[in-house]
């Protein structure tokens, strides 16, 4: 009977401590990517070089070190906000950047070349 009601209250106990660890919001406890995003700047600059300039479809590659947003260094492809910067860029050329976290960095909302 004892190790009955032994069972019994450590299940009641267990299932307690489930519902509340499952109500629980965990999203700010390791710095989550959306709080990351929200605490980066918008107008924040990385720095990369021109790999390709695609203007059919609208893209730069370019290849880049750490940017302030949390992206990992790495060599990709992104939008541009205005096609026109694309006639300035080519391959080679150093520039400053800054990507749009609305939607998930995939656009160059603003770019700077480096002298």
């Amino acid at each position: 009977m004892r190790a009955l009601i032994s069972n019994g209250v450590f299940a009641i106990v267990f299932a307690s401590f489930s519902l509340a660890n499952a109500q629980m919001d965990h999203s700010s406890m390791h710095g989550s990517p959306a709080a990351k995003k929200a605490s980066a700047s918008v107008d924040a600059m990385g720095e990369g070089t021109v790999k390709k300039v695609d203007k059919t479809k609208g893209t730069v590659t370019l290849s880049h070190g750490a940017l302030p947003n949390g992206m990992s260094p790495m060599t990709m492809a992104y939008r541009v906000k205005d096609r026109s910067w694309l006639d300035r860029l080519q391959a080679g050329q150093t520039i400053r950047f800054a990507t749009d976290p609305a939607d998930n960095d995939m656009t160059v909302t603003r770019i700077e070349l480096v002298k």
